[in-house]
């Protein structure tokens, strides 16, 4: 495009034509942070892929007018998985006006391979150059104005975390134009882009993107530009004239032709516009990120990074945290005086026993929910933050790509996992950042069996923290081990093939305090709109079973398989009963057994209780997500599971304890 061209499209914001704005951009650029800066809306700031599984939308803070979306990380276009697929059918769908990339400064080469794809959507754009303090850390130098020149669009370098060049870039919105092409092909296959941009211009135009951009996508296999112009009354016919035309390119794939040109002309303009410092780039997070995805000393610092994780939650957080709350403060001062105050203001018997008895509302819903659990989960979010903001979790992938390898997936795969470890409801959703129906299935799956989530992981480790740390390490191998066997099974039995590993990682980096309190915070917030609800309900139940004689036939008929088969005390067949409402409330019912459990007892019930049926939220999004046959399969396949597992191990251990 020419410079006349470019000089026609003055800027829309001008015009006042802009209504919706995209950010777009690789996983992992800050693009949620900027979002937040630019809206006021809080999207969660996380330092791995498959942050923003969907398209989040908000009103514009500098223009209240304009709406701004915030996309999928895409790691390469055209699209392949279903993050890419989102964004670039909010590219076709859209009535976008502008689109902002976000950029990653310390790898302009990257960055440029996306833009030479933008460019070609006939769409005006802007840059946010965004984490110009880490690229400064590592010596990388980028001349902004130079590359402003050269794309022929604003380019502004941004500190998102830190709020800087946020103001400067809003300012630069009033001025985006059409960007400059960064390349042109060799003429063989211009001429099938030109073929196929005729084709689609003239046959079936797309009201906002060029056609020469949708050729290319096209030209590349994106299945989305593909479904959109099958939509189209001549659609089977475009579609078959235009892969007619594919085939005479040569004998190399056209797809991975393109993208080879793409990334030549990326490398060579982020020489001309970029410099690297001598002896600048070995820098201290740089050695610690390569030291975390090593295959000798990697495993070693994960051990380590759990041991921690142990000593902050599982004694920390469980063990004096919980001390001072549920037997000092709430046992020894706040229930006596709830409980002395209901029983003189409350005459009726029942409704007393409801409030403040053995399974009271409050002497029983609220302190399991606030003295018990509460302490827990908030160290552990706070470890949670902590480890995703510093870049680490994403090199868990790395390090599990091997190992995930023998159950059929990748080690992308571990990052819904991980995140279930937080919440496995909202895990479930972010399954969609993995690329085949087969790998969502299987994670799906393993999530529900043997993902703890981050409320029942905490009051596991305050259970066994307080007896050993070897009672902490045979839970975690036999959920290893069950994860394994079970993920190796289904990568059997589930047809289909395994996608490599293709992941992008951040850099590690000193954890930004006020990403890990937002985000701790916000998690706080879900757990007492949310969990605290589900708790009182849960000993709402167990009071009306107690009441009814229920919980004692329930108890007396699960004696054979719980204090048999899993060689537990009859009072644990109360905290199966309330694990049907939420894991974790069945686990906390194990952990107000914990004066009463061996070492044995208390291992065997935190396994069978973690491979329990995963709470009533989940059990909808798995759901949503897979639908009732799929589900109803897994459930069918997860309790029994469960409670072999828990027997097997019990009297496996009692050769030996």
């Amino acid at each position: 495009m020419n410079q006349a061209t470019l000089t026609e499209h003055t800027t829309l914001a001008a015009e006042g034509q802009t209504t919706t704005l995209a950010l777009v951009g690789h996983p992992n650029v800050g693009k949620s942070v900027l979002f937040h800066r630019l809206t006021g809306t809080y999207v969660n700031v996380s330092n791995y892929p498959g942050t923003t599984v969907e398209v989040a939308r908000a009103a514009a803070r500098f223009n209240r007018g304009q709406s701004l979306l915030d996309t999928p990380g895409v790691l390469a276009l055209p699209s392949r998985s279903d993050d890419e697929r989102a964004t670039v059918r909010a590219l076709l769908h859209e009535d976008l006006r502008l689109i902002i990339q976000v950029g990653d400064a310390k790898n302009l080469r990257r960055t440029l391979n996306l833009t030479a794809l933008l460019a070609e959507l006939g769409v005006p754009m802007a840059m946010a150059l965004n984490m110009t303090d880490e690229a400064s850390a590592r010596g990388v130098s980028v001349d902004a104005p130079a590359l402003a020149e050269a794309l022929g669009v604003p380019v502004i370098a941004t500190v998102a975390t830190g709020g800087e060049g946020i103001a400067p870039l809003t300012d630069a919105l009033a001025h985006a134009r059409l960007p400059a092409p960064l390349l042109r092909y060799d003429p063989e296959i211009e001429s099938v882009i030109g073929r196929v941009s005729d084709i689609i211009s003239t046959r079936a135009p797309h009201p906002r993107l060029a056609a020469r951009g949708l050729a290319i996508l096209l030209l590349g296999r994106d299945a989305e530009v593909e479904a959109w112009l099958a939509g189209h009354p001549e659609g089977s016919a475009l579609l078959a004239e235009i892969a007619s035309l594919a085939p005479a390119v040569g004998r190399d794939s056209l797809p991975a032709r393109l993208a080879r040109e793409r990334g030549r002309a990326a490398e060579a303009l982020a020489r001309t516009v970029s410099q690297q410092a001598a002896g600048k780039d070995r820098t201290l997070s740089l050695l610690v990120g390569q030291l975390a995805v090593h295959r000798l000393w990697g495993w070693p610092m994960l051990l380590s990074v759990l041991y921690a994780v142990y000593l902050f939650v599982g004694v920390f957080g469980a063990s004096t945290l919980v001390g001072l709350l549920e037997e000092d403060f709430f046992g020894g001062i706040l229930n006596p005086a709830v409980s002395a105050l209901v029983r003189s203001h409350v005459g009726i018997g029942w409704l007393a026993d409801l409030l403040v008895g053995e399974y009271g509302l409050w002497t029983m819903g609220m302190t399991y929910a606030l003295a018990l659990i509460l302490p827990i989960v908030t160290t552990f979010f706070i470890a949670f933050g902590l480890l995703e903001d510093s870049g680490y979790f994403t090199r868990l992938s790395v390090i599990a790509n091997r190992m995930f390898a023998a159950i059929g997936l990748n080690g992308r795969a571990v990052l819904p996992m991980v995140l279930g470890l937080g919440c496995v409801t909202m895990a479930t959703l972010t399954t969609r950042i993995l690329h085949t129906p087969r790998e969502r299935l299987i994670t799906i799956f393993l999530m529900a069996l043997a993902i703890p989530c981050s409320a029942q992981l905490g009051v596991v480790l305050g259970l066994l923290s307080g007896i050993s740390f070897g009672a902490t390490l045979i839970w975690a191998g036999a959920m290893v081990l069950v994860l394994l066997a079970a993920g190796w099974l289904a990568g059997r039995l589930v047809k289909g093939r395994r996608v490599p590993l293709v992941t992008e990682l951040p850099p590690m980096r000193m954890p930004v305090l006020g990403n890990v309190l937002k985000k701790t915070g916000g998690r706080l917030k879900w757990y007492l709109i949310e969990v605290i609800p589900l708790f009182l309900l849960g000993t709402l139940i167990m009071f009306v079973l107690d009441r009814t004689g229920a919980l004692p036939w329930i108890i007396e008929a699960g004696k054979p398989l719980v204090t048999g088969w899993l060689g537990l005390p009859p009072e644990a067949s109360a905290a199966f009963v309330m694990g049907f409402l939420r894991r974790d409330f069945g686990a906390t019912g194990l952990f107000a057994l914990s004066h009463q459990l061996s070492m044995v007892q208390a291992v065997v019930g935190m396994v069978t209780i973690t491979l329990f049926v995963p709470c009533i939220a989940s059990v909808m999004m798995i759901v949503k997500e897979q639908g009732v046959r799929t589900t109803a399969l897994m459930l069918a396949l997860i309790m029994p599971t469960a409670f072999f597992v828990g027997g097997v191990l019990n009297h496996a251990l009692r050769l030996f304890f």
